[in-house]
């Protein structure tokens, strides 16, 4: 089994019993800078080489037996804002590696690397620069410092040979009135031809967004009958509180609907804007708006079952108080255009929710005290697995959202769950503070 750890960690452990083999460390950068910790969200594996990223900006291409590191490159300059924290995507002999840094005023990107030399073969600018499709979307020079980090893995469709990856918010998040217009491709899903980048299609969900509702979450390609018309799907539940469906063959909206408390917009119109209520965005003195700035649904992975038929995402339900200051832009500066606040009598709490994909609506939810934090985990055996902030892990039935199982790991679950079979029985892994944790499945 490999893992990955916060600061540039790694460690191959033997899956019988999680005696550490081998150990991967690397100090990172002194002055790298991030919004949220320096967190890695995994390996990608081709072969027998394991790819990973560090914090300050490269990607690195280890020996999965031993351990030795065979190449590093650099994606990007962690000294302008950048850092590195997804698991890279494999397809065919490409490593597909995305960046962060929104927050920090950059212009961010989706690079693809050759696996055996570690070689750049393609970038797509996700904030295009002049003479570029979507340019006019931003006004003056904005477009240098818009953002549009890719700090969650995408997917990849090889019968199309598409790959779909969400971006990040606009920058600054809060303070829209320094980038008149749309801000493409932020807060969007781009479909990108795998051999050479180019755009195929994109679909925005949240334009000209000033609440950091980033569209990073993983994007699930299913085929389904929507409206009585068999469709090649692609899903995501937004940060912006709706869950989507959109045809991944050609971007085209098919539907969407609220699974959270939205204050901001009166629904998605049937060409796929949002209809918005004024008086939502950030202002100097504040104004509420709903979801809070976490979404919604945030970075946590989904699932899918395909024995019930449901769509499994975690969110965060409640309001906050969005505020919006001028800020100077200062290269390698936190860029954010001011911040949130709370709402004193309405805390903030979560719920699992279970979604029929082919309509958008909620079959059921489990309410949680606090936020959720780790994301989710469907199996073949009708089984829903999760966990949160407080330490516990739960199981439940994937039909009817039953709780079947509950244990107290005694840290912090950040990590989905993930499943294996070894030795003709089967496991639950579990990521819980600094610890990893597996479980047996009963034979029955």
């Amino acid at each position: 089994m490999y893992i990955t750890g916060h600061g540039n960690h790694a460690w191959a452990l033997d899956l019988l019993t999680g005696r550490e083999l081998w150990h991967y460390s690397k100090q990172p950068e002194k002055d790298a800078q991030g919004c949220c910790g320096q967190p890695n969200r995994g390996f990608g594996i081709l072969g027998d080489t394991l790819f990973k990223v560090n914090f300050g900006g490269t990607l690195v291409a280890i020996d999965a037996k031993t351990g030795d590191t065979l190449w590093e490159t650099t994606v990007a300059d962690y000294k302008h804002g950048y850092s590195a924290t997804a698991a890279p995507l494999l397809v065919k002999n490409l490593v597909l590696v995305g960046i962060a840094g929104a927050e920090f005023g950059t212009r961010d990107f989706l690079d693809a690397y050759d696996a055996t030399t570690g070689k750049r073969v393609w970038r797509f600018w996700t904030v295009p620069g002049p003479g570029e499709p979507g340019n006019e979307t931003w006004g003056g020079d904005s477009w240098k410092r818009g953002g549009g980090s890719t700090w969650v893995t995408g997917t990849y469709d090889p019968d199309l040979n598409l790959i779909y990856w969400g971006t990040g918010n606009p920058g600054p998040d809060m303070n829209g009135d320094v980038r008149p217009g749309d801000n493409l491709y932020t807060c969007s899903v781009v479909a990108l031809d795998a051999d050479t980048g180019e755009l195929k299609w994109h679909y925005q969900f949240t334009p000209h967004d000033v609440h950091d509702w980033d569209a990073v979450a993983d994007p699930v390609l299913l085929d389904l009958s929507i409206k009585g018309q068999k469709r090649k799907v692609l899903m995501q539940a937004n940060r912006n509180g709706h869950f989507y469906a959109l045809d991944r063959a050609t971007g085209e909206f098919l539907l969407a609907r609220a699974y959270t408390k939205v204050t901001w917009a009166d629904g998605i119109d049937s060409k796929g804007r949002p209809i918005l209520i004024p008086g939502h965005d950030p202002t100097e003195e504040g104004n509420v708006a709903c979801p809070g700035l976490g979404g919604g649904h945030n970075w946590h992975p989904t699932a899918y079952s395909p024995q019930t038929g449901l769509y499994y995402f975690d969110a965060t339900d409640g309001c906050q108080i969005y505020y919006m200051t001028n800020q100077g832009y200062i290269e390698g500066q936190w860029y954010q255009g001011s911040t949130v606040g709370r709402i004193s009598d309405q805390p903030s709490n979560g719920s699992i929710i279970a979604v029929d994909p082919t309509t958008g609506e909620t079959k059921w939810r489990y309410e949680m005290v606090t936020p959720p934090s780790s994301g989710l985990l469907a199996t073949a055996g009708g089984l829903l697995f999760g966990g949160d902030s407080q330490g516990y892990v739960t199981g439940f039935d994937a039909r009817t959202g039953k709780v079947l199982w509950k244990f107290q790991v005694g840290g912090t679950v950040a990590a989905p769950p993930i499943a294996y079979r070894f030795r003709g029985k089967e496991y639950i892994a579990i990521a819980a503070g600094g610890s990893l944790l597996t479980f047996s499945l009963p034979d029955d």
